[in-house]
């Protein structure tokens, strides 16, 4: 696992408005790819590609029960990269510039 990763992006995939609600789903713990895919409307190839990048750098952590692919959150390393003052303002700044194009 690459520890080097772009903030920006990690917080532009997380505040995806399907990227997010798929974090959600796994604030609870462990989802079936299947299952993420249903509740998103959109394909099991497609979560993957969404949350690629976010495992790619550990921030999503995947495995393989019965065949069947399975994804959960590394929350200590979310709540990481949230509570950095430095994400933090930048997450302030992209809400502010997705508020500029909204209105």
């Amino acid at each position: 696992m690459d520890e080097a990763f772009d903030r920006e992006k990690v917080i532009d995939c997380m505040f995806d408005p399907i990227t997010s609600s798929i974090l959600s789903e796994l604030e609870d713990g462990e989802k079936l790819c299947s299952f993420l895919a249903e509740k998103s409307s959109i394909s099991e190839t497609e979560v993957f590609e969404r949350l690629g990048y976010l495992i790619e750098h550990g921030f999503i952590l995947k495995t393989i029960h019965d065949e069947k692919l399975v994804f959960s959150a590394n929350t200590e390393k979310l709540t990481e990269i949230i509570e950095n003052s430095d994400t933090f303002n930048a997450t302030i700044e992209g809400l502010e510039k997705m508020d500029s194009y909204l209105n």
